[in-house]
C-alpha cells in the first residue's frame, strides 16, 4: 500500500501542469487577444475613414465636371451616374460609376445625402464614436 501512494505521488510530480501554470498561460493569451481585438477595431476604422475621403473626393471632382459640362450643378448624386445633355448639344456623362451610399444602411460608416443644392453642397454623414452619434459635414460648396 505504501509503495502505490510513493509511486502515485512521484507520478502525480512527473507528469501535466499544475493549476497555477494553466491559470497563468490562459491569462497570457487572454491579454495577447485584447491586444489584437483593439489592433484590428484601429486598422477597421482608419479604413473607413480613409474609403470616406476618397469617396468624397471623388464626388467633388464629378460634381464640378457635371458642372463644367452642363452649367448648373447636378440635382441629386444619382444624376452623376447617368448621362445628360451638356451645354453643347452632346451626351455628357456618366461622372460616376455607382451612386455612392445614399442612406445608413447602404453603409453603416458614412453615407451622403441625395440631394445637392443649387451651391453644390453635398451633405456627408458619419459615425463618430461607439455610441451610435452622426455627425454631418458640408462637401462641394456652401449650405
Amino acid at each position: 500500500m505504501q509503495e502505490t501512494l510513493e509511486r502515485l505521488k512521484a507520478r502525480r510530480d512527473d507528469e501535466g501542469f499544475t493549476l497555477i501554470e494553466l491559470l497563468i498561460v490562459i491569462i497570457i493569451l487572454a491579454i495577447l487577444a485584447t491586444i489584437v481585438i483593439f489592433a484590428v477595431g484601429t486598422t477597421t476604422h482608419n479604413a473607413a475613414a480613409a474609403s470616406c475621403k476618397s469617396t468624397v473626393k471623388e464626388i467633388q471632382t464629378a460634381v464640378e465636371a457635371y458642372k463644367a459640362q452642363t452649367g448648373t450643378f447636378p440635382g441629386a448624386l444619382t444624376v452623376l451616374a447617368g448621362t445628360t445633355t451638356g451645354r453643347t448639344g452632346t451626351t455628357v456623362g456618366p461622372w460616376l460609376k455607382s451612386t455612392p451610399p445614399t442612406s445608413a444602411t447602404a453603409n453603416k460608416n458614412y453615407w451622403f445625402s441625395n440631394t445637392v443644392s443649387t451651391t453644390g453642397a453635398i451633405k456627408v454623414y458619419t459615425h463618430g464614436d461607439a455610441t451610435g452619434a452622426t455627425t454631418t459635414t458640408t462637401i462641394c460648396g456652401s449650405a
